[in-house]
């Protein structure tokens, strides 16, 4: 069959091969299906190999500090806690000194150093952990005792709430030290991912703004965050999810120490990776060995709260445009 045009008779194309088309959509299902399956079996084992212990210690086991492996008695707050602080330090670190390097990599760098710098920012990422808390301990924390904790403790000495966050032995280590070393390994992501969100926004949008009047801040927090607020929440949701599950790092410089009686950042404290780290391979079956698979899924119940409330987030700023337009 086929259709007459003024230059003859055209060949009407007729779809080739139907069930290439089934075959591929076949296997995208599969992937998607394959990581479904893949995630609730993480989940079922997870519950499965703390089941002993959500039974023994219930929900309580969230609010208590009490870690007795002799007497059986666990609770998580200590790690949780450790866990969440030096995650949280990180990202008040991280987001505003990534936010400087992709502002500059894309506004102001000139052409001759964009290239080299941006590449130099992401070899950061290509460091092991292990070399980050080696450097952690032996380098950065003596430092961070010395030049930091102990003039600290010397301005805030007699200042009831600030003496007691720079108390402790001055040794380097604790929820501080480890919160910089993990806002240092974040930075390399999130800036990256800010940086390429940065450049995605049309020129026309940014040389409309400097044609009013703009300056370079204007520009960027009227016209380029807007467009690429997506992009940039979900940097820094890659970054917490990196901050949440490192393990080698924080175990270098955190301390390891199961404590909750002082609110210091210098303390040696402990968190969810490191306890794992640390215990699992000589933990014996039972509550202890449970115990700790309680954290892990204490650990994973953590970090979809976080991607629940960065998708929630997103929801609301796509609403609130919609309001204002």
């Amino acid at each position: 069959m086929s259709r007459v045009s003024p230059e003859g008779p055209v060949p009407v194309r007729r779809p080739r091969a139907p069930w290439g088309d089934a075959l591929f959509a076949a296997l995208a299902h599969g992937a998607v299906w394959l990581t479904l399956a893949l995630l609730a079996g993480i989940i079922g084992s997870l519950v499965i190999g703390a089941w002993p212990a959500i039974q023994e210690f219930g929900i309580a086991f969230l609010w208590s500090a009490e870690w007795d492996p002799v007497q059986e008695r666990f609770g998580g707050l200590v790690m949780i806690y450790g866990t969440v602080a030096s995650s949280l330090i990180a990202l008040l670190i991280a987001v505003p000194v990534s936010f400087g390097i992709a502002l500059f990599l894309t506004e102001l760098a000139p052409g001759w150093l964009k290239r080299p710098l941006g590449i130099a920012v992401e070899l950061l990422a290509a460091v092991p952990s292990i070399v980050y808390g080696m450097w952690g301990l032996l380098v950065f924390g003596p430092i961070l005792a010395e030049y930091v904790q102990q003039p600290l403790q010397q301005a805030f000495d007699g200042v009831p709430l600030l003496e007691a966050l720079v108390s402790g032995p001055p040794v380097g280590i604790g929820i501080l030290s480890a919160g910089i070393i993990l806002a240092i390994m974040i930075i390399p992501f999130i800036a990256s991912v800010m940086r390429d969100v940065f450049e995605v926004t049309p020129p026309l949008l940014k040389e409309s703004a400097y044609g009013l009047g703009s300056t370079t801040w204007e520009v960027v927090w009227q016209v380029v965050l807007p467009y690429t607020k997506t992009g940039v929440i979900g940097g820094i949701m890659l970054g917490l999810g990196r901050a949440l599950g490192e393990t080698m790092a924080v175990t270098f410089v955190i301390g390891n120490f199961n404590q909750l009686e002082s609110l210091s950042l210098f303390e040696a404290a402990n968190s969810i990776t490191s306890a794992l780290a640390n215990e699992f391979a000589e933990a014996t079956e039972g509550l202890h060995q449970a115990s700790l698979i309680y954290l892990g899924l204490v650990l994973f119940f953590i970090t979809f709260v976080v991607l629940a409330l960065s998708k929630v987030l997103l929801m609301q700023l796509q609403k609130s445009e919609g309001s204002k337009a």
